[in-house]
């Protein structure tokens, strides 16, 4: 079993939002997928409460249990495993980061956003872990994004090829306990996580 981090130390860059995305993305893949969420607020498992479909697995949990709930996972046939973290809590994302084969970075491309991503590189630096950041919430106008690559360059560290935009397809598919692929299938949303599920699965060869 293969473990991805989703890791930001700021609050409010969708960790939960691709989190749940590339689960989806990997279930339907093929993947048997654990979705392990150890953010006290629970967003990960209140959207399974409300989803009918029973996959991905989704395991609400402490992050002092995340090496426990990684081996149950696999003994249950859990081929990959996806982690969302807390923000703002060093030790929990560090503790994630050391678990996992690869991590992944989702950020913003707003000033606040590219100022604060400089924390969450050094946990990855600390846990010694592969890493690529992903703009998300990438307004469909302007070249925001464009800025945010090179203002992340500096950083020596990959950011993906593509972006998620922002788009109120999340938000109606979480309310209904789906992900966009399920909801909108054909929408630009839906696009969007399918070429960053297949760069994920490409980078760590599952």
């Amino acid at each position: 079993m293969k473990t991805i981090a989703v890791l930001s130390r700021k609050g409010g860059t969708g960790k939960t939002t691709v989190a749940i995305h590339l689960a989806v993305a990997a279930e339907q893949a093929g993947h048997t997928t654990a979705l392990i969420d150890l953010d006290p607020q629970a967003s990960a498992a209140s959207w399974r409460d409300i989803r009918e479909n029973k996959s991905p697995a989704v395991i609400s949990t402490h992050a002092s249990r995340l090496a426990q709930t990684l081996h149950i996972a696999k003994d249950n046939g859990a081929t990959l495993a996806i982690v969302d973290t807390a923000p703002h809590t060093e030790s929990a994302a560090l503790d994630a980061a050391t678990a996992a084969e690869f991590a992944v970075i989702p950020c913003k491309p707003a000033l606040i956003d590219l100022k604060a991503i400089g924390s969450t590189i050094n946990i990855i630096r600390l846990a010694n872990v592969p890493a690529s950041i992903i703009l998300n919430g990438v307004p469909a106008r302007g070249n925001v994004a464009t800025q945010a690559r090179k203002a992340i360059s500096h950083y020596d560290v990959t950011c993906a090829p593509c972006e998620i935009g922002s788009r109120i397809a999340f938000n109606y598919a979480y309310t209904a306990g789906l992900a966009v692929q399920e909801y909108e299938p054909r929408g630009k949303a839906s696009g969007e996580i399918r070429e960053f599920y297949a760069y994920i699965a490409k980078e760590m060869g599952v």
